[in-house]
């Protein structure tokens, strides 16, 4: 998962930034909060996680920013600092943050979040492949999933559904693919001596 992680503290960035590649993430670190806003719109990732307090723009004006962008795909934020008393909950979920760490994060409350937000997101992806169109591929006819990854429709609907499927071809592409392939090898056949091919 690609994750942004924003905190003017560099320890602490780099401590979390470690902890998060431990677990197998693509991370990507900023210093501060104006910092944090052109690797977001540059790489758009799916988390982020973000200081409260930083120079420039701090947290809260951060996700205020993101949530300001109209038709991006849902970014699960995540608000970090050494003390977040009850005013502070408030004012960062009035900002859009969705859950929230303290200082020093320790690597169960990290994977315990982390879990969450992937649920969250994955549930999202398919909330909207169901209300738009599905991502389909014009040449192979593969289909995009939420992980971003091509596999073929049937492979696709039957993870999702009790679907089986059996394979046929339809009387249009039997007129415009199949029978002039026939055809063809009727005459070639006709040509050769051999037993004509049934077109029916």
């Amino acid at each position: 998962m690609k994750i942004l992680l924003a905190d003017d503290d560099a320890a602490s960035r780099m401590i979390l930034a470690r902890q998060l590649r431990t677990l197998e993430h693509e991370v990507s670190e900023a210093s501060d909060g104006e910092e944090a806003w052109l690797l977001f719109r540059l790489q758009r990732p799916r988390i982020v996680i973000t200081d409260l307090v930083m120079p420039r723009c701090d947290g809260l004006e951060l996700c205020q920013r993101i949530r300001g962008i109209e038709n991006l795909k849902y970014t699960y934020l995540i608000m970090v600092t050494a003390q977040l008393g009850k005013v502070n909950y408030l004012d960062a979920m009035d900002a859009g943050a969705d859950d929230f760490l303290t200082k020093p994060c320790g690597t169960d409350d990290i994977v315990i979040r982390l879990r969450v937000a992937q649920r969250l997101l994955q549930l999202e992806t398919k909330v909207n492949q169901l209300e738009g169109l599905l991502p389909i591929c014009s040449y192979c006819k593969k289909i995009r999933d939420g992980q971003e990854k091509w596999q073929p429709v049937e492979l696709y609907i039957n993870e999702r559904s009790n679907a089986s499927f059996s394979h046929g071809v339809c009387p249009e592409c039997y007129e415009k693919q199949v029978k002039p392939q026939l055809v063809a090898l009727a005459e070639k056949n006709a040509s050769a001596g051999h037993s004509s091919v049934c077109l029916k």
